[in-house]
């Protein structure tokens, strides 16, 4: 019906059949085809015929405002398609555990909200299986988590907080292998001290953004924040230069 409410439109305003034809580039016969089959469709007389030309009708007065508020929302619309596809609105949902949510993603998410204001960011937490889980049952459209690096050390105590370990060893129960970022703070007031390991490579953590194999190409909010985690990929590695141990 679009067609027909642009020539209702271009004939309200120029009243003339002519230059609403010249205005929409087709022929005066196609113009009044259109405007016949609104009327037909509305079962209403939108015009009558004058010496001065085309004059809208009591009905045509009473529907020109809805007739301008459609094709309005259809611009509207297109406009916010066209933000979607930029990644400059939508909604955004991410899966990471604490680690990641704490001391990666603070850096990660100001940068995109600043170059993506409009968009709605949702942020969903848990461990990494448990992020995995999200995406694959489709709740996140994006999962950051650590990738295994294929050894797990064996350990008194198993913690999934970081919270929970620093306040361990700050009580004297052991060491923790711990991001250094992780400690910043409790290193400068000296509440935990590094640790340097011997005989033994420095250790890493990789984070790695998952997504559904069958999601397609990445689009808008989630294909400007993929190109970001590109830019931005040696700041989410978490080195762990040494372990963390209580001071003393």
């Amino acid at each position: 019906m679009l067609p027909q409410i642009e020539a209702f439109l271009e004939v309200a305003k120029r009243q003339n059949l002519s230059r609403a034809a010249d205005a929409l580039f087709v022929s005066q016969p196609t113009v009044t085809v259109r405007l016949q089959t609104l009327e037909a469709e509305l079962q209403e007389r939108l015009f009558v015929r004058t010496r001065r030309g085309m004059r809208l009708t009591e009905a045509g007065e009473a529907f020109l405002p809805y007739a301008e508020r459609a094709v309005q929302a259809l611009a509207d619309g297109r406009e916010r398609l066209g933000e979607l596809r930029r990644g400059s609105a939508g909604k955004l949902v991410l899966g990471a555990p604490a680690t990641v949510s704490a001391y990666a993603l603070p850096l990660i998410l100001a940068r995109f909200t600043a170059e993506h204001p409009s968009v709605r960011l949702v942020l969903k937490s848990g461990t990494s299986e448990e992020i995995l889980e999200l995406v694959l049952q489709d709740h996140v459209q994006v999962g950051l988590m650590l990738r295994q690096a294929g050894a797990l050390p064996g350990g008194i105590m198993e913690l999934d907080n970081i919270e929970a370990a620093k306040k361990m060893v700050e009580r004297g129960l052991g060491i923790s292998l711990v991001p250094r970022s992780a400690v910043t703070a409790e290193l400068a007031a000296g509440a935990l001290h590094l640790v340097d390991l011997a005989d033994g490579a420095p250790g890493h953590r990789e984070i790695v953004a998952v997504r559904r194999r069958d999601a397609g190409p990445p689009s808008g909010a989630v294909a400007a924040f993929m190109r970001l985690l590109t830019e931005v990929r040696a700041q989410l590695e978490l080195g762990a230069a040494g372990g963390a141990g209580p001071r003393g």
